[in-house]
């Protein structure tokens, strides 16, 4: 599986963030995007994942097959918003995107273990804290499987014990031959991966 962005160009409110935006990614591969506030790393994201219009050129995947057959089908998009239901515990949370994903991966039990909140499924979405509400959509990402994980400062909020599980998880991903691409101001732990810092790939 390959996951190729050709030329890329985006826009905000009409004007031009960025252009000429170019990478291919295999299996097992990671591209963290860095830059300024500003410099279009969230809007890139959203493009990739099929939430923004390209205002150029275009994002493809390439070996996906009958179960893949385009980026949106086979992307995990964590962005700033948890895209969680505060009313809602945070199993029922869970078990809709379960559902609604498909290719069911982790149970919800196990996916709240494996981030740390074993025991706290049962709890409103909205009693959690800030960090623990990050780790909850981070356990959306294991309950169902998706190859290419679109990250949008996907540590906001954590300890750094709760970081050092998240850094494990994503090499866990690529290991399995899944693809990568972060924005973040933070470092990540993830070594050998390719760089972008919008416009500038490394």
């Amino acid at each position: 599986m390959r996951l190729i962005a050709e030329n890329l160009g985006g826009e905000r409110g009409g004007e031009t963030v960025f252009s000429g935006i170019g990478f291919a990614l295999e299996k097992g591969e990671a591209l963290v995007v860095t830059g300024p506030n500003g410099a279009g790393k969230s809007t890139l994201l959203r493009i990739i994942a099929g939430l923004l219009p390209a205002s150029d050129g275009k994002v493809k995947i390439e070996g996906g097959g009958e179960a893949f057959p385009s980026v949106t089908s086979a992307s995990h998009y964590l962005g700033h918003l948890n895209a969680m239901k505060t009313a809602l515990s945070v199993e029922e949370n869970l078990s809709f995107w379960r559902a609604f994903q498909g290719e069911p991966a982790l149970s919800v039990e196990e996916a709240l273990e494996t981030v740390g909140l074993g025991g706290l499924g049962h709890l409103p979405f909205g009693y959690l804290s800030t960090g623990q509400r990050r780790r909850a959509s981070i356990a959306k990402l294991l309950v169902s499987r998706r190859p290419i994980w679109l990250l949008d400062e996907p540590t906001a909020g954590l300890d750094k014990a709760s970081e050092g599980r998240f850094a494990g998880l994503m090499r866990g991903h690529l290991a399995d031959g899944g693809i990568l691409v972060a924005a973040t101001h933070l470092p990540l732990g993830l070594e050998g991966g390719k760089a972008l810092r919008m416009g500038e790939i490394i």
